[in-house]
């Protein structure tokens, strides 16, 4: 635990722990640990979408972090199961009064796959390097670190602001200190972001980790990030097989903490939510994610073991602000007032999904039981289209194949339950189908083709900002909102309040503005996101977060 730490959120309450695993898998003869618990063998889990690589500064989606998180650690993590903080890379942590200069003191005896020592020096290497990355294409897709840090050395990408990491200074190989030019709401719980986790030095130099390239809306990325990633977790990297779908992860006999009892782990990627379900049937897999609501119930009967997570989450319907019509914002409010959210939930959502009103759950600080609420009301609507002379909108509406999401199962079903609410008000709907990653993604959050979009979020920490900054924080091209400075100066003050009294007013009130005078985008639901595995696996721990780690499964 770490020495000192400022205050947070009220926190999450531990969701139970999942003794689950797989039938049919091969065993070997190694046995540890003790108990009936089987070792050996593989385990592998259905991936709902091809993951972006295996760089974690350059990502910010699930499919990508899942194996990233079986390969790396982070200096903090979450609990098994909680959004409380624990000791990773680092055993305890401690601030200065005002909470700008962060003091580590790291594990000892830590190595990287590749054999090189993990130490101060690596953590500031690591810190160093994404502060002084280049290149406008780099910076752009560095998302996590971007709504975290602000800005760069150098800022070449759009949209990226003034830094808040000043510097870091290895006091001793076991002492690393990093210190902000500000105090951010997001600490410590940022350092628990699997998007800053800890690589390799030596790694990153060999393989050339800085090169990212942009070919028109598409981008590439070096050795190391697809095809030499090295952390110091419990599962090597061994290799990708992308005709084939499938990542493979080896067992990493010397990793500093619980070591996996799977000799193997296999992510297959299977895009399709029934193929995955049949998959799961056949044996061919032993766990699944997101699985459809209605087929929870009937593959609890057959003896698999469900378990929904807490919902720590948020659908939102996201505007363009690009489109002229989407600036005003009685526009905004009668699409808001199209939506039949709770209809939207009682035929698509699984099972305990709420209709949400803020971009946060309420179990976070600052949630505001007063916000302006928008009732479905299709004359509301309609009067207001009038009213803004938009009586004859016609909107490119963007959703995503290929995937399945936490907070949007079926983003197809979702699109299609919203466009007709919006064409019941006389809105000309185009709907849009790209896949997640190398078209969604880049299209809706580099691009700004879109002028709606269905997009959302599972939080990392329990904090508002990791919610409402990250989406509203700073002008970002998915909401083409750059020109909204009063709601980035309100967020930013809310987010270097230190006094918690405080923060939680001023959270609050952001949230009053974000409903009534702002509204970039239409909150949804909140959506408790289930996992599932064959009787036979144990050790699973199901988390709020999505932040399940596989070094404790076994099979058999």
């Amino acid at each position: 635990m770490q020495a000192s730490r400022l205050k947070t959120a009220v926190a999450l309450a531990a969701a139970a722990a999942l003794a689950v695993g797989a039938s049919g898998c091969a065993k070997s003869d190694r046995e540890e640990g003790g108990g009936d618990a089987k070792t050996g063998g593989t385990f592998v889990f259905a991936g709902a979408g091809n993951p972006k690589n295996f760089d974690p500064i350059f990502n910010d989606d699930g499919e990508s972090f899942r194996p990233i998180r079986q390969m790396y650690d982070t200096l903090v993590q979450n609990k098994p199961g909680t959004a409380d903080l624990q000791g990773a890379l680092a055993e305890s942590w401690e601030h200065d009064p005002e909470g700008k200069v962060w003091t580590f003191k790291l594990r000892k005896g830590v190595k990287f796959h590749d054999g090189t020592d993990f130490n101060a020096a690596a953590v500031c290497f690591n810190f160093d390097r994404w502060f002084n990355m280049k290149g406008a294409a780099a910076q752009s897709q560095m998302i996590y670190y971007s709504d975290v840090f602000g800005g760069f050395a150098k800022n070449e990408a759009e949209g990226v602001g003034d830094p808040v990491y000043n510097k870091c200074e290895a006091k001793d190989d076991g002492t690393a200190v990093i210190a902000m030019n500000q105090y951010k709401g997001a600490f410590p719980g940022a350092f628990a972001l699997t998007a800053l986790s800890i690589a390799s030095p030596e790694a990153l130099k060999k393989y050339d980790a800085d090169a990212v390239k942009q070919n028109g809306d598409s981008f590439e990325y070096s050795a190391f990030a697809n095809e030499h990633p090295v952390g110091t977790g419990p599962f090597k990297f061994a290799g990708w097989d992308k005709a084939k779908g499938e990542i493979t992860l080896d067992r990493n006999p010397d990793y500093w903490g619980e070591k996996a009892k799977v000799d193997k782990l296999v992510i297959k990627i299977i895009e399709d939510e029934n193929t995955r379900k049949q998959e799961l049937r056949a044996g061919t897999v032993q766990g699944i994610d997101f699985p459809a609501p209605a087929d929870r119930k009937a593959l609890s009967g057959e003896g698999y073991q469900v378990l929904d997570r807490p919902a720590f989450n948020i659908l939102y319907l996201g505007f363009n602000q690009k489109n002229p019509k989407l600036k005003d914002l009685r526009v905004r409010q009668a699409i808001a007032h199209a939506l039949n959210r709770q209809q939207l939930v009682q035929t698509k959502g699984p099972g305990g999904t709420k209709v949400a009103d803020e971009f946060m759950p309420d179990t976070v600080l600052g949630y505001a039981q007063d916000v302006q609420k928008y009732d479905y009301n299709v004359d509301k609507a309609k009067q207001l289209l009038k009213e803004a002379g938009a009586e004859n909108l016609t909107l490119n509406f963007y959703y995503p194949t290929d995937v399945s999401r936490p907070y949007m199962p079926n983003p197809q079903e979702i699109f299609t339950v919203l466009a007709n609410d919006l064409q019941a008000v006389g809105i000309k709907v185009n709907g849009v189908a790209r896949p997640w990653n190398g078209g969604y993604k880049d299209d809706v959050q580099q691009f700004g083709k879109h002028d709606l979009h269905i997009l959302g979020w599972t939080g990392d920490y329990n904090d508002p900002g990791n919610f409402v900054g990250t989406f509203f924080g700073r002008g970002k091209v998915e909401f083409g909102d750059q020109a909204m400075t009063e709601m980035f100066e309100a967020i930013t003050k809310a987010d270097g309040t230190v006094d918690e009294a405080g923060k939680k007013a001023a959270w609050e009130q952001v949230n009053r503005d974000i409903a009534a005078k702002w509204l970039p985008a239409v909150p949804v639901w909140h959506a408790p996101p289930a996992i599932v595995v064959t009787k036979d696996v144990k050790g699973l721990v199901a988390s709020p977060l999505t932040d399940e780690r596989f070094n404790t499964v076994s099979v058999g």
